[in-house]
């Protein structure tokens, strides 16, 4: 592992999602500041949503260059375009469409309902990283300056499920993935190898149902195992966790509070 993962524990899961928008938005601006412009991977979920409604309501947010700004995704759910259970159309009513983005720097997954099915898909997806990769990026795909995860209750990140094939992917960028445990069954998901291309990879857990995942992922476990344990930046890992979710952690890495 590059970088071994730093703890920020908060007491609920607004708080985490709060401090995690304030953080994203100093990360955008500096890195507009020292190269014009900045990347983020976006992740779905209830926290991943979270952060982006906390960060559509800070005032902070007009501090971001929006039209600066390219937006990917960690993964996707294949059902059709403006089906609300997609990440991108949950991320468009949490906070894209109220912020002045450049359409052409806002790289959502392809949907079900379009020209490909989910393996040509995720081919599309990946032409579309290397073609925004450029000479200083590692590979593939480009140097992301944060990427957001929301871990699963089975350690899933991404559409990475433990032991099924996409988790074992290393020369891939981006999946189809088949058989996905939770529904939809049919997704397309970034791979490890792309994951750890970005700068900095946040991974998101709060409330009980993420204690038991974010000890094993923070115990050494196996990413094939417990993919969130493969799931790492170049620079920086930061896992942001709610007091719920950090509950069973190994006293060595987040002391219980005295009381």
């Amino acid at each position: 592992m590059t970088a071994t993962p730093q703890l920020v524990v908060h007491r609920d899961k607004e708080l985490m999602a709060q401090a995690v928008a304030a953080r994203l938005i100093t990360k955008i601006v500096d890195a507009q500041a020292a190269r014009g412009h900045a990347s983020v991977v976006l992740t779905g979920g209830r926290n991943g949503n979270g952060v982006l409604a906390a960060l559509g309501s800070s005032p902070a947010k007009d501090a971001v260059d929006w039209s600066r700004l390219d937006l990917w995704w960690g993964d996707e759910r294949f059902l059709p375009d403006g089906d609300p259970e997609r990440n991108y159309t949950q991320a468009k009513e949490a906070l894209l469409d109220s912020v002045p983005l450049n359409p052409a720097r806002v790289h959502p997954m392809p949907a079900s309902d379009g020209a490909y099915e989910v393996d040509a898909a995720a081919e599309v997806y990946a032409a579309e990283l290397t073609a925004a990769a450029g000479p200083d990026d590692h590979g593939p795909v480009p140097t992301f300056d944060v990427l957001m995860l929301g871990v699963g209750p089975d350690t899933h990140v991404a559409s990475l499920f433990p032991e099924l094939p996409a988790v074992r992917e290393t020369v891939r960028s981006v999946v189809g993935v088949h058989g996905a445990p939770k529904p939809p069954p049919v997704r397309v998901s970034l791979t490890l190898p792309a994951i750890r291309a970005a700068r900095e990879v946040w991974l998101l857990a709060a409330g009980e149902d993420k204690a038991r995942a974010a000890a094993i992922a923070l115990s050494g476990a196996g990413e094939v195992q417990a993919p969130a344990a493969g799931a790492y930046g170049r620079s920086r890992t930061l896992w942001f966790l709610d007091t719920a979710a950090a509950s069973q952690l190994p006293p060595e890495l987040y002391p219980p509070a005295v009381s």
